[in-house]
C-alpha cells in the first residue's frame, strides 16, 4: 500500500523543529532519529496528531516556499489563538490566517467555520465572510460570523 507523507528539508534544525512542533499539537510524538557517525541528528520521523512526517538536516539550498503549507483546522477560537500564538512566534504573521514559522515553514490555521461559511449556497452570504477574512491577519470567528450574519 502507498502512502504519501510530508518530507520536510531544514538547513540544520531538524531536531529542533520536531520538538517545536511536537510540543504544540496534541497527539504528537517523535518516532526517531537517524544520526550520522558521530551521533549528530541528520533528520527525523515525527508524527502531528497521527499524521507523520520526515523531516532532514539536508543543508542550506533549499528553503520553504509559502506554495507549500500545512493546513490546520480548527474548531474553536481559543484552539486558533493558541495555535496561532504558538506557531508565529519568532516567524511572521501574514494574512488570511497564514503565518510563517521561525523555521520559515508556512501554516494556514483555520477555524472549520470558516470552511463552511465560503461554502454557503447564498453567495452573498460567503462573499460578506470572504471580504471580512481578506481584512484578517488571525481568522477571528466572532467577526466571521458577524458578516454572515449581515442583513
Amino acid at each position: 500500500m502507498r502512502k504519501v507523507t510530508p518530507f520536510l528539508w531544514f538547513n540544520n534544525q531538524a531536531e529542533e523543529a520536531m520538538n517545536f512542533y511536537v510540543s504544540i499539537f496534541k497527539n504528537s510524538r517523535i518516532v526517531g532519529f537517524n544520526r550520522v557517525g558521530d551521533g549528530s541528528v541528520s533528520g527525523g520521523t515525527f508524527q502531528l496528531d497521527g499524521l507523520e512526517i520526515i523531516a532532514l538536516n539536508g543543508g542550506p539550498q533549499f528553503t520553504f516556499s509559502p506554495a507549500i503549507s500545512m493546513y490546520v483546522t480548527c474548531e474553536t477560537q481559543e484552539e486558533v489563538d493558541e495555535l496561532w500564538e504558538k506557531l508565529s512566534a519568532g516567524g511572521e504573521k501574514i494574512q488570511c490566517g497564514w503565518l510563517k514559522d521561525k523555521y520559515g515553514l508556512s501554516w494556514q490555521v483555520i477555524p472549520s467555520v470558516l470552511t463552511q461559511m465560503l461554502g454557503d449556497k447564498d453567495r452573498e452570504k460567503a462573499t460578506r465572510v470572504m471580504k471580512a477574512m481578506l481584512k484578517m491577519t488571525k481568522i477571528e470567528i466572532a467577526e466571521l460570523q458577524r458578516a454572515y450574519d449581515e442583513k
